[in-house]
């Protein structure tokens, strides 16, 4: 599905991956215990700055600081804007 939002300048939308609700040897995490996840997909891209064109683009993997970006809820769903400078590396 496609966003009605168009991001400004170096900004980018992306929609966060689930967080994990089970570890790898079986153990359920509760919800109070569940860690904001550091990992998504982009969604929209900003134009870039004039000098310095965006590297992301739509439909990229990837990770981002714990603490980085805005958190946006638009249609139901949750997203976060944040700088290009924000993303750690693409996956």
């Amino acid at each position: 599905m496609a966003l009605n939002i168009k991001p400004l300048s170096d900004r980018v939308i992306i929609e966060p991956a689930a967080a994990e609700t089970q570890t790898a040897s079986g153990i359920i995490i509760p919800d109070t215990a569940k860690e904001k996840p550091q990992k998504g997909t982009v969604v929209a891209v900003g134009n870039g700055k004039k000098d310095e064109p965006l590297t992301v683009k739509v439909g990229d993997v990837v990770l981002y600081g714990k603490y980085a970006g805005t958190d946006l809820k638009f249609n139901g769903k949750d997203y976060l804007i944040m700088r290009e400078d924000d993303i750690l590396a693409i996956i």
